[in-house]
């Protein structure tokens, strides 16, 4: 597929098949990278907008939320990722919305310690926009939207992104961009696929 073809076959709604994991910056104390869980949602709209909702979890099986993570904003398509024949490199850039919304009490408590200068008190359900602003947890410096280099690939049906770096980096910088594959998103369900949505 080329690019208008791929970008058509990515319109509308893809949800997490199950609940994911990947390794996170944080590490525990025997330096092994602690694990990540969530499940994500994500859409994608004309204009090369997408919206993103991204719950964690403390558990692998999403029986405890943590907090929803919500982005909004743009993707840039820079040419052929090597992974698979028809993957593209792209760059997503939250510049239209990033909100963060805790949903237990000890997350609450964590950011009113470590991310209360600037915000309103967190508080369980209370969603606060941290959209240019620097909020140190999830590493974000004041005047500069949060920006991926990731890939995209779409195929029987699923769309993959890419797989985190197993040592934890993120994807940052170009050096950073994946080389593999991600488990797969999937249409919500009731929604219908068109033509050009697998290879």
């Amino acid at each position: 597929m080329n690019v208008d073809q791929i970008k058509d076959g990515l319109v509308g709604d893809w949800v997490s098949i199950a609940p994911e994991v990947r390794p996170s910056a944080t590490k525990n104390p025997d330096g092994t990278l602690k694990p990540f869980y969530l499940k994500r949602e994500f859409k994608y709209l004309p204009g090369d907008r997408f919206e993103l909702g991204i719950v964690n979890s403390a558990d692998p099986n999403g029986a405890v939320p943590i907090a929803r993570i919500f982005l909004r904003g743009h993707m840039a398509w820079v040419g052929a990722h090597p992974i698979a024949p028809g993957a593209q490199k792209v760059d997503f850039v939250a510049d239209e919305g990033y909100e963060v919304t805790p949903l237990v009490q000890g997350f609450a408590d964590l950011l009113n310690r470590i991310a209360g200068a600037g915000y309103k008190k967190w508080e369980v359900g209370g969603t606060q926009s941290v959209l240019g602003k620097t909020f140190v947890p999830f590493g974000l410096a004041e005047g500069k939207n949060f920006m991926e280099f990731d890939l995209v690939y779409l195929s029987h049906g699923m769309l993959f992104w890419g797989a985190r770096n197993i040592d934890g980096r993120g994807f940052d910088k170009e050096e950073n961009r994946p080389t593999n594959l991600q488990i797969p998103l999937v249409r919500r369900a009731g929604q219908s696929t068109g033509a050009s949505k697998s290879s």
